[in-house]
């Protein structure tokens, strides 16, 4: 009696969403409702950078992220970051969103991929500095001249491995203006959420 024996493959579909945008307009807050709405795992180019920075025994500051991060990618490549969270993702196979993009580099990496999305976020500035003073971090206790000046360094580079969060605006599929309150930046996120079917 012959005996057939089928081989069932699953493919997971694995969705990321990434996350650019300027300093202070929301992305952390974009994070948390995909997070806790439609249970998408964070990963996040700041917590690799602190990782990194405490291996090499450098203090915690932005100037030692962004040195680190252009390290790395010198090294290695410009979407060497996301690339290595893009890979963490993919062993747990889960809907995941990568925070922060900042070289046009990890978006065209990342658009190798065929469910990614990259969702871009602004506020005017005088309200993203009124949010990161609120919130206090260590790194976030700098005058509002240096948070120009931060922002102003991070926005154009002609240097592949450095921050570009000009361009990498420009490359969002979608861009979520976040003067409001956070009610106002939910509803353009599902918004968006609802018609993608995510």
């Amino acid at each position: 009696m012959a005996h057939l024996c089928a081989t069932f493959f699953i493919f997971i579909i694995m969705k990321i969403i990434g996350i650019t945008g300027t300093l202070g307009a929301g992305k952390g807050t974009i994070v948390d409702y995909l997070r806790n709405h439609y249970g998408y795992a964070h990963y996040s180019v700041r917590g690799y950078l602190i990782e990194e920075a405490l291996r090499r025994g450098m203090e915690l500051n932005r100037d030692t992220f962004v040195v680190v991060a252009n390290d790395l990618r010198a090294k290695h490549s410009p979407s060497y970051i996301t690339d290595q969270l893009y890979l963490q993702a993919a062993e747990k196979g889960e809907n995941a969103i990568i925070e922060s993009i900042r070289t046009p580099g990890e978006v065209d990496s990342l658009r190798q991929h065929e469910h990614f999305l990259l969702f871009g976020v602004d506020a005017d500035p005088h309200i993203r500095y009124g949010r990161i003073v609120e919130r206090a971090s260590e790194t976030d206790k700098v005058s509002y001249e240096t948070f120009i000046a931060n922002e102003e360094r991070e926005m154009s580079s002609t240097d592949p491995n450095h921050q570009n969060v000009g361009r990498c605006m420009q490359m969002a599929d979608y861009v979520f203006h976040n003067d409001g309150d956070f009610e106002d930046l939910y509803r353009q996120v599902e918004k968006v959420m609802q018609g993608l079917n995510m």
